[in-house]
């Protein structure tokens, strides 16, 4: 009888602790321009190979390069890198904030702002995110949502929209097609599947977006939104955003490691890409080619877009402890604001004297913003909604049992 070795059990690790610089080769990097792009009513078996490599448009040079190189204006190119620019300019203040007790939590995009900003632009009126909570940049890009109020809601003060009913950052725009952020992982995904299917089941022409990142995917939602999305050819867009951590763990220990997230769209029958998200002309497109396939009735695509998260994970984490602290810094993506900046300038479009005057422009808008919110209260100094908020839109007509408790409250 042969003798078998004690079973083990392997624990993925990171290529990258503090006091040791990250091995990114494990990222698989494709050449800018290099993919190829499939037509838009491709099935999910002619998307194998687009799950492992990288669509990418911009090559190092910032020039764009390829078969994914977008139909997008100068014009539009100016307006999302101004966008990504004030999405890093109010996460820095509003980490500063926090730091000064003016709001009690806070969490940025910090390095992953093109894949909100240009993913929203490739959407029509009238479609639904539902997003994670680090997709400000769907509701920063936007003319019509007051950066005031966003920081009213993170404040958590007397105009607080929320009236105090959800965590700070976690944002409820109807009207802006954001759905109410959920504290609970992946709970959006079957949710944007659901929203999806309801719009076809009523004829409609609105499309669903629906956002989880790389350790959410361990959740049964996530596999149960792929199961729905495939059997009825939902209206949606599953994006995977793999930003390498899920707080302290990295991307590996959700199954990142040996394939893709991307893979996983393709083995449960749906098309899937995946994308540099540093790269906004990419996520540009890939997002139009996605929305164009939702659109057309043929059906979902899930997107794995590839980033990192620069910051720690909220501002109760702490990175040091966890990673190395230059891993921004020698990420093989790079920076997803001077990536676009570098485009701009070498087609004529932009300056660098531009970009500091707009620059020095935001940040006077988003400190105007701030000083008005903060003129209704902060955490600090206790300006918060009325304790009879609670009462209120809830019921159209309420109820005597919350009329004597509202009535014993004194509110």
């Amino acid at each position: 009888m042969s003798q078998h070795q004690a079973l083990r059990l392997y624990v993925p690790e990171p290529t990258g602790r503090p006091g040791c610089a990250t091995d990114f080769s494990y990222l698989h990097v494709s050449e800018a321009g290099e993919v190829r792009r499939p037509p838009v009513d491709t099935s999910h078996f002619d998307t194998e190979d687009l799950a492992y490599s990288l669509v990418r448009v911009l090559d190092r040079e910032g020039r764009a390069v390829g078969p994914w190189v977008p139909e997008i204006s100068p014009a539009t190119l100016r307006r999302g890198l101004r966008a990504m620019m004030k999405t890093r300019i109010f996460d820095a203040r509003m980490l500063i904030a926090q730091r000064q007790k003016k709001i009690s939590f806070y969490m940025q995009c910090l390095g992953e702002e093109a894949i909100a900003i240009a993913h929203a632009f490739a959407l029509a009126p009238g479609d639904m995110c539902f997003p994670t909570y680090r997709q400000q940049g769907l509701l920063l890009c936007r003319d019509d949502v007051s950066m005031t109020e966003l920081m009213c809601q993170l404040m958590s003060n007397e105009r607080d929209p929320m009236k105090g009913r959800q965590l700070p950052v976690m944002y409820s725009y109807k009207r802006a097609g954001f759905f109410s952020i959920s504290g609970n992982l992946a709970t959006q995904f079957i949710q944007a599947v659901g929203w999806g299917m309801a719009s076809a089941i009523q004829g409609d022409t609105k499309i669903a977006s629906g956002w989880i990142g790389d350790g959410a995917t361990a959740e049964a939602d996530f596999h149960t939104a792929l199961t729905f999305a495939h059997v009825y050819r939902a209206p949606v867009i599953l994006n995977v955003v793999n930003n390498q951590w899920a707080i302290s763990t990295f991307q590996a220990i959700a199954g990142g490691e040996s394939t893709t997230f991307a893979a996983r769209g393709v083995g449960s029958g749906i098309a899937s890409l995946r994308v540099d998200g540093n790269d906004f002309l990419a996520v540009y497109a890939a997002s139009c080619w996605a929305a164009e396939r939702a659109r057309g009735n043929l059906g979902p695509t899930l997107i794995e877009w590839v980033t990192y998260r620069a910051g720690p994970h909220s501002t109760s984490d702490d990175p040091s402890k966890y990673r190395p602290a230059d891993d921004w810094d020698r990420f093989p993506l790079g920076d997803p604001i001077q990536r676009l900046k570098a485009h701009l300038i070498g087609i004529g479009e932009w300056s660098e004297a531009q970009h500091q005057q707009a620059q020095q422009e935001l940040e006077a808008e988003v400190a105007a913003a701030q000083k008005e919110a903060e003129s209704h209260g902060t955490l600090l100094d206790g300006h918060i909604p009325s304790a009879a908020t609670m009462f209120e839109d809830v019921y159209a007509d309420m109820p005597e049992h919350l009329r004597r408790q509202r009535q014993l409250l004194g509110a």
